[in-house]
């Protein structure tokens, strides 16, 4: 977990929580910490937050609102998860919210890979068998995405802006949305 989170290393993130349909920060990192123990490799708190953050401030992993998750035998997300003004959007600059409550599923750009020793970390974590309504899910995406859209054009933020437009065309392979608004707006604005 040294330096920059590369794409593979975001991919990775995802399959870990792909393992367990959806985790909180804090889940997630433990799962890290235990994956770096079992691979006798040092544990960087700050990096696994920083790599945590890249991956969703570029859509590899998004934060879940609680109507989309459940629990085996429970109805909607457990008290950890945060609140739903809590997890919704992220300002556009990436910063995205931190709270180790908010509960974390793989998003749309996102190719997800297990890293070496993963397949364990269902036998290690105490992590009951969990769901993520897709449609909830990714309706929230698709806001987050519009007021990120939004964030980046007020900014003049090309770069973002070029990296929403690429999450426009992932989003609509990844849930039956249509952010071709969204995208329009972006381009629009990338060629003016």
């Amino acid at each position: 977990m040294d330096g920059d989170p590369s794409v593979a290393a975001r991919d990775d993130l995802a399959g870990v929580v792909d393992l367990f349909e959806w985790l909180t920060r804090e889940e997630l990192s433990r799962a890290l910490s235990e994956l770096a123990f079992k691979q006798r490799a040092e544990v960087d708190d700050e990096a696994i937050a920083a790599a945590i953050d890249v991956a969703v401030a570029e859509y590899a992993l998004v934060a879940a609102p609680p109507g989309a998750l459940a629990e085996a035998g429970a109805g909607a997300g457990p008290e950890a998860v945060a609140d739903p003004g809590d997890v919704g959007d992220a300002d556009g600059e990436g910063e995205i919210p931190d709270g180790d409550a908010i509960a974390l599923a793989v998003g749309p750009a996102a190719f997800p890979s297990l890293p070496a020793d993963a397949e364990d970390l269902p036998h290690i974590l105490d992590v009951p068998d969990r769901e993520v309504d897709r449609e909830t899910l990714s309706g929230a995406v698709l806001e987050r995405l519009s007021a990120d859209a939004v964030a980046a054009i007020g900014a003049g933020d090309a770069e973002r802006l070029e990296l929403l437009a690429d999450v426009t065309y992932d989003i609509e392979a990844w849930a039956p949305v249509d952010a071709g608004d969204i995208r329009e707006r972006i381009v629009d604005e990338l060629d003016a």
